[in-house]
């Protein structure tokens, strides 16, 4: 499958996911409170839906056996209101077990009142709530008298935890997520402590001081031992420790060195981002008919040099054989023979590519101790809550870079996104990308921004504080404005997108 549709199917069912999570919040929220909630739509739908359904009127399509048809609410909302309006007969025990009814009604309604569907343009998706001033601008509904099961008509701790709700619920996902991963996976890595080559470093890393062979030790004062979360931890820090032989050497980082590296990797410049370990070249695999299985090249074998040229480390070997296209090469190996190892020079021809048909081993654990961990189902909780809150700490701390030059520069929409899902379909990098986003979403949408969920949250708190609600007519601008605002960053993010495609 071409990788262009495997990142983009990737993305779409992500942005799915966390639409509907994030949204859900909303509706369960709005719906244990008794408001209305009118739609709820996965992607936007302006003049049409790709599908809709509406729970009620189907069920009233199968009574009267009559084929269910998505523009029947309008009828059936007529219907309605005639029987609304009819007297009520009788005494006054049947006005309490009609009464009786209609509470029973109600609580077989949560989810029947609501229409669902599913819109053709994937930016995001909503729940339509009723008596709330949103992306809808239903300003004819709201020049109406309030309804008790409108949204403006409950109390405002009520409406804020409806507003929170959407990010409560992709914080949660994305802890649920982690919880998951590490319960199906465990974790095993190799700390940079029991690395005892220490790290190789790339050329922007190496400008600012840090050297191929030293072991990061503090990243602010903060001890770093995971290597998964230490590389963001140092390229966020301010200064960073690392163990320089017998010496420890303090490194002081640049304020927007992230984007420097950022920059470097997309160059091309070096195969590693920022840093790596430094392993033996171990060959893992002879391919039959290449170069280094007609040289004599075996499973095992540790490549130490190049012709005059040691490779003592794997990222050495890559970078010494471009350049030698055709060409036949001198490898110097170490091969073990039993509890001796022999040295053995091969001639090894190279094709066009200098490349000569061989796997080589990439994990550490393969050359240093690991650390490694199974959580219970009950254990892989907090570990999921402590992956999350350090998902958002870090998303937290890169976003002050957004606002400068460089980070302007940096912005990217949905290509941008698409972009770091792998090119192959493997569902462990899937869901760890799929809880970063919904990190970044549940973060993106608690700002203070008018349309955004902490727009309302604001106003919200404006109104607990000062005891009445804004005027109504600001919250229309304030909400017109917040769309234009972020209709405009979307396209600047996309934009950037194609602009880097030209570059």
């Amino acid at each position: 499958m071409d990788v262009f549709l495997i990142k983009a199917l990737q993305l779409i069912l992500a942005f799915a996911i966390l639409v509907i999570i994030h949204e859900f919040g909303h509706f369960l929220f709005a719906r244990i409170f008794g408001i209305k909630v009118e739609r709820f739509y996965i992607f936007f739908n302006p003049k049409f839906s790709l599908f809709k359904w509406k729970p009620k009127e189907y069920a009233k399509c199968l009574s009267k056996n009559t084929p269910y048809d998505s523009e029947l609410p309008a009828e059936a909302k007529s219907e309605e209101s005639a029987d609304a309006s009819k007297p009520v007969e009788g005494v006054e025990g049947v006005k309490s077990e009609e009464a009786a009814s209609d509470k029973k009604k109600k609580k077989k309604g949560f989810w029947n009142d609501t229409e669902y569907g599913i819109g053709w343009l994937p930016l995001g998706g909503y729940c339509k709530i009723a008596g709330m001033i949103d992306e809808s601008m239903d300003k004819e509904q709201m020049a109406k008298p309030p309804q008790e099961w409108e949204f403006r008509s409950k109390p405002a701790w009520q409406r804020l935890l409806v507003m929170i709700a959407g990010v409560l619920f992709n914080f949660l996902l994305a802890i649920l997520i982690y919880a998951g991963i590490v319960y199906a996976t465990g974790e095993k890595y190799v700390t940079f402590k029991e690395a005892k080559a220490g790290m190789h470093f790339s050329p922007e890393a190496q400008k600012i001081g840090f050297k191929d062979g030293d072991i990061p030790l503090t990243a602010d004062g903060k001890p770093l031992d995971n290597p998964l979360e230490g590389r963001m931890e140092m390229l966020q820090a301010s200064r960073v420790e690392v163990l320089r032989g017998t010496d420890t050497v303090t490194i002081a980082i640049p304020e927007k060195f992230l984007f420097r590296i950022e920059e470097e990797t997309k160059r091309g410049e070096t195969p590693i981002m920022f840093m790596d370990y430094r392993i033996p070249t171990k060959v893992t695999q002879v391919m039959a008919g290449e170069g280094a299985a007609k040289g004599g090249v075996k499973e095992g074998d540790l490549i130490i040099a190049v012709d005059s040229v040691a490779t003592p480390y794997l990222l050495t070997f890559l970078e010494t054989l471009p350049g030698h296209d055709n060409q036949t090469v001198n490898l110097t190996v170490v091969r073990p023979r039993g509890a001796a190892v022999d040295t053995i020079i091969l001639p090894v021809a190279l094709n066009a590519g200098s490349k000569m048909g061989i796997g080589l081993e990439v994990d550490p654990s393969a050359f240093y101790k690991a650390d490694e961990k199974r959580y219970s189902l009950l254990g892989s909780v907090p570990r999921g809550v402590q992956m999350g809150t350090e998902k958002l700490t870090s998303y937290v701390k890169s976003m002050k870079l957004v606002f400068t030059k460089e980070g302007a520069q940096s912005v990217g929409g949905f290509g941008a996104i698409g972009s770091i899902f792998p090119e192959k379909w493997d569902w462990i990098a899937f869901w760890n990308i799929a809880a970063f986003l919904s990190v970044a979403l549940a973060f993106m949408n608690i700002l203070p921004i008018p349309a955004l969920d902490g727009g309302h949250v604001m106003f919200l708190l404006y109104e607990v504080i000062f005891r009445r609600p804004p005027n109504q007519k600001f919250m229309e601008w304030a909400q017109m404005i917040g769309m234009g605002l972020l209709i405009l960053l979307l396209l600047y993010a996309n934009g950037m997108d194609i602009v880097r495609l030209f570059r």
